[in-house]
């Protein structure tokens, strides 16, 4: 019980931080997607949102609160990583799911991708070779980290 309780705690503390991080980290994005668009006003989203919410304040403001969202969601699954009494296998499908969980509606209303199934699936098969891309190299990592470790204690 005192377990599930320290893990639900670091889930809650991480989610408040990452609120803030999902906001950082989507308005750095913003700043390089409207710098790679080569005009000379800043566009913080994408255009559909803005018609879609109204006016650009309203969307960037929509847009930052769906980043805090997704940061939430991203901060507290990394607890899962942390979890002993779950296999790697499991651990990696939890965490694929609870990241598609935010991502994916955030992609959505955010229009990141295109409103169409072939949109869907295109932004769905991006965001897994990303996750998958990221989970080998953390793999290849925490592999050597172990070895040199292990070495260590033969010594």
């Amino acid at each position: 019980m005192i377990m599930k309780k320290t893990i639900l705690l670091k889930m809650l503390l991480r989610a408040f931080i990452g609120f803030f991080i999902g906001i950082a980290i989507g308005q750095i994005i913003s700043v390089i997607i409207s710098l790679s668009l080569g005009g000379e006003d800043f566009s913080p989203c994408a255009p559909e949102l803005v018609t879609s919410a109204g006016s650009e304040n309203a969307a960037a403001a929509l847009q930052s609160l769906l980043c805090g969202i997704m940061g939430m969601g991203f901060a507290a699954a990394s607890v899962v990583w942390e979890l002993d009494n779950i296999n790697i296998a499991a651990q990696t499908g939890i965490c694929f799911l609870m990241y598609a969980v935010f991502m994916l509606p955030t992609a959505y209303f955010a229009y990141w991708m295109e409103h169409s199934v072939i949109g869907f699936l295109s932004y769905f098969g991006i965001f897994a070779a990303i996750f998958v891309t990221m989970w080998i190299g953390q793999y290849f990592v925490w592999r050597k980290k172990v070895k040199d470790i292990n070495d260590g204690l033969k010594q």
